[in-house]
């Protein structure tokens, strides 16, 4: 594991990826819990696969921008929303999405509320509200990675034995659970890329990961929601067990700092994290062979 203070300096403009040509693809797929129908947004490339996916998972505020998801609850085949869909996914998603699309690969970008009612997601400090326990990134948002995983096997677009994961805060913490039961196996996501989790016990499902695909964790000194302290500590025990976890620390980087809006990109320290987080993103996972 290295940890490494990344200095505030400004990477080449052209990893970022370029303007959306259309919204994404919308499908549906089970979650592993059996009984829930996910909907998912996916970026497909330009150019004939079979490609690599990944999977995105979003954070405590849902997939959708908060300018649009107030009002949102149920997202479904049955029930689409005027507001919550495709077209009103969060700048950060539609962004990393068609990054990911430019660069080759499939991404498919789950809603783990929507599905369950709670397409409006949930505000800063709300970790201990009970409405939050049926979408719990411990006990049931692994279950909808791991019908994701399934449902992307299954696109014959896809390579199957090259899919990987992408998680922010919530979604951060929860794909942190998802290697820790996957554990020693080798035929599920090759590795995970992981933006400023909760690594506390209550968002986690041990204190020390248990992974054999490795795990790239990008965190920000001046996070205001998370510990990236308590994380290191986590990754520092994990990697003594055996776990192979990069750690990337960013000096003066906030909660959020992968934002591409206005307010999270006007601290330079953001700024530097963001382009550098795209650059190492695709170099983490782009070097993994078959």
């Amino acid at each position: 594991m290295t940890h490494r203070a990344i200095p505030i300096v400004l990477m080449i403009l052209t990893t970022l990826p370029t303007a959306a040509v259309a919204a994404p693809d919308t499908v549906f797929f089970p979650s592993a819990d059996g009984k829930t129908e996910i909907v998912g947004y996916l970026f497909r490339p330009q150019t004939p696969g079979p490609h690599p996916a990944i999977l995105l998972l979003h954070g405590r505020g849902g997939p959708y921008s908060i300018n649009v998801n107030r009002d949102c609850t149920l997202v479904s085949r049955t029930n689409p929303s005027a507001a919550c869909n495709a077209a009103s996914l969060s700048k950060r998603h539609a962004m990393w999405g068609q990054y990911w699309a430019d660069h080759g690969y499939f991404a498919l970008l789950p809603d783990s509320f929507g599905p369950r009612g709670k397409a409006h997601g949930f505000g800063r400090f709300t970790h201990d509200d009970p409405d939050r326990t049926d979408v719990n990134e411990k006990t049931v948002r692994p279950l909808d990675a791991e019908g994701a995983l399934s449902w992307l096997r299954s696109q014959k677009e896809i390579s199957g034995n090259r899919i990987f994961l992408q998680g922010w805060s919530n979604g951060g913490s929860t794909a942190l659970n998802v290697m820790q039961r996957q554990g020693a196996a080798t035929s599920g996501y090759r590795a995970a890329l992981v933006f400023y989790p909760g690594c506390g016990p209550a968002a986690l499902l041990a204190q020390t990961l248990r992974s054999a695909a490795p795990i790239t964790m990008l965190l920000g000194t001046d996070d205001e929601e998370v510990s990236p302290d308590h994380c290191r500590d986590v990754a520092g025990r994990s990697v003594a067990a055996g776990s192979k976890i990069d750690v990337v620390v960013y000096p003066g980087a906030t909660h959020d700092f992968d934002d591409p809006g206005r307010r999270r990109q006007s601290n330079p320290a953001n700024s530097a994290a963001l382009h550098d987080a795209m650059v190492r993103a695709i170099a983490a996972i782009d070097g993994l062979k078959d």
